[in-house]
């Protein structure tokens, strides 16, 4: 069977991959929007639980209930989104 609205004059984007699902349960990935962005650890566990796409932040205190998802300055932003470019999730 194809979902409705799948045909052969679809458009789709230039971004777009279409991947084969034949014999496959393909859902949409999770998105976690509270994350204390601390290790990178936190990838991978993330996308074994089907989460693709994290948002947070966090360079402030994190010790306690201290910890925070605030990050100060868009310098600090650069430099965070640049150190997990090459990890298997999208950040935001």
């Amino acid at each position: 069977d194809i979902m409705n609205g799948v045909n052969p004059s679809m458009m789709i984007g230039a971004c777009t991959d279409v991947i084969a699902g034949e014999h496959s349960i393909v859902t949409a990935g999770g998105i976690d929007t509270h994350v204390h962005m601390i290790c990178p650890q936190q990838a991978y566990e993330s996308i074994a639980s089907g989460i693709t796409t994290m948002l947070g932040g966090g360079t402030g205190p994190s010790t306690g209930t201290n910890a925070t998802t605030c990050t100060p300055g868009k310098t600090l932003i650069k430099q965070i989104l640049q150190a997990v470019d090459d990890l298997p999730v999208n950040y935001g």
